[in-house]
């Protein structure tokens, strides 16, 4: 999964600057990037974690719709919604696996094409956590919602002469603790590299 994440930013980087050079020689109309009206996609994401949290779960794997609000050249502003389940990993030591966690983010956030068709995007909001219970016990008292926040960059693939695109994206994303106490708090914070392949129209 890492080696894959490492190939995707490559690949999403190579991309990028194609379309940044094939930019200077065909016209802006065949650029995503020129569609007006808001813009819909829907995707399947999938990642792997990273810091302490990472002890205990591995990957994620799960989907969302995104809506792209223009308000300037090149600018828009997102609306993001979906879910996530982050599967458990075995503890060697006890033999005990970790019970997966479900997510929904809901984030909204600043998407800005550098160039036709490579962008930049910010977002954040809130991500529910929908089996407190199982994550933390039926005694903690521990949150089911935590502050979210994800930057990203991606690329978008026109497909269609009426504006449908492609929208791969590579992303970073954090939520705040769950859980504060001393005991809990360590592995509460879910973060992931992720990676999102959508269908936009």
């Amino acid at each position: 999964m890492k080696t894959t994440l490492k190939i995707a930013t490559l690949v999403l980087a190579f991309a990028g600057l194609s379309f940044a050079a094939k930019a200077q020689t065909t016209s802006s109309s065949a650029s995503t990037t020129t569609k007006s009206g808001i813009r819909y996609s829907i995707g399947v994401e999938s990642g792997i974690t990273v810091g302490d949290f990472k002890d205990t779960h591995k990957w994620n794997l799960g989907g969302s719709v995104q809506a792209d609000i223009p308000v300037a050249n090149q600018l828009f502003v997102t609306v993001n919604a979906g879910y996530n389940n982050f599967f458990g990993a075995k503890n060697d030591a006890t033999g005990l696996t970790a019970s997966d966690i479900h997510l929904i983010p809901v984030k909204a956030g600043i998407k800005y094409f550098v160039v036709p068709n490579f962008y930049v995007q910010g977002e954040a909001g809130a991500a529910f956590l929908l089996n407190k219970d199982e994550f933390y016990g039926k005694t903690d008292n521990g949150k089911s919602v935590a502050f979210v926040y994800a930057p990203q960059i991606g690329v978008q693939f026109p497909v269609s002469a009426s504006g449908n695109f492609i929208d791969a994206g590579i992303r970073y994303e954090a939520t705040s603790k769950y859980n504060t106490t001393i005991a809990n708090s360590i592995n509460s914070k879910v973060q992931f590299l992720g990676l999102r392949l959508a269908y936009g129209f």
